[in-house]
């Protein structure tokens, strides 16, 4: 039986039009849609994306999506996860880090026959068990579903990141700059190393990507290491101690400031925020 709204940490269902989705599905939930028929193409993050039949869509909660726009003949089978509920069940999140920042920056995935079966199959046991509430171990038996839901996307992301590295390994100047910044930006914050890997100067490698984005070497890097950042904050289980050895700063204050810089507050009144927020979110609760 579906359960009221107010309680709907999962909801799936195949729609021919956003009209059909949670009024608050951008706030509140974790998208996923898989594309079976017709197109759908939106603005994401400021770029436009477009989406065909065999493809699949992942919007995390929070991101800028606008200006959607669906065939006629659109048809996709969409999976909404309370964003709190997915968050609170994480696995290790340092496994999925490439995946989930890869998919800040782009929303697509383009699976193979296998990797689309999985992908549905994922949807309708996550589903189904959210749904068994008469299940005897029904809080413990959600969670693990939905650890095992996160792994198994995560691993059909990593397989297709894992593509695209080497089909990017004869690619342009700039492509390649992006697939290394992805790879090394836990690690490496400078244009410098990026430069000698690709063999050019800082100076050339900041015009090739001004010329493709209008957007600096120095803030592209930026921007994935910040979102590694926020990932690496969210996640309860990491001291911020640890989180400064695993990006290899030198010293924790090193890492305080550098955080000050790209998130304007230090990492200690981010995790304050977080939990304000999931204060205030249980109150009005």
């Amino acid at each position: 039986m579906m359960q009221p709204e107010e309680t709907q940490k999962i909801i799936l269902l195949k729609a021919p039009s956003v009209e059909q989705f949670p009024e608050d599905f951008q706030s509140r939930y974790h998208t996923h849609v898989y594309c079976q028929r017709g197109n759908i193409k939106f603005r994401f993050n400021n770029q436009v994306f477009g989406c065909k039949a065999g493809e699949f869509i992942f919007w995390l909660a929070g991101s800028e999506v606008s200006e959607i726009s669906l065939s006629k003949n659109f048809m996709a089978t969409i999976l909404f996860v309370e964003k709190d509920f997915l968050m609170d069940n994480l696995p290790n999140l340092t496994l999925g880090i490439d995946s989930i920042v890869h998919h800040r920056i782009n929303p697509l995935l383009h699976p193979d026959k296998e990797d689309r079966e999985k992908i549905l199959k994922n949807f309708q046991l996550i589903y189904e068990r959210f749904e068994d509430t008469d299940h005897r171990f029904y809080v413990e038996a959600l969670k693990l579903q939905m650890q095992l839901f996160v792994l198994e996307m995560w691993s059909i992301f990593a397989g297709q990141l894992d593509r695209r590295r080497r089909s990017i390994q004869s690619g342009t100047l700039y492509e390649r700059f992006v697939q290394l910044v992805e790879e090394h930006c836990m690690k490496e914050r400078e244009v410098r190393y990026y430069s000698n890997e690709l063999n050019i100067t800082p100076k050339y490698l900041n015009q090739i990507c001004k010329a493709n984005t209008g957007v600096t070497a120095s803030q592209w890097i930026q921007r994935y290491t910040k979102e590694r950042i926020i990932v690496l904050l969210r996640d309860k289980n990491l001291i911020i101690s640890e989180i400064a050895d695993e990006m290899g700063f030198s010293s924790y204050s090193f890492f305080t400031r550098y955080v000050k810089k790209v998130l304007g507050i230090s990492p200690s009144e981010y995790r304050q925020r977080l939990q304000e927020e999931a204060a205030n979110k249980r109150t009005k609760k």
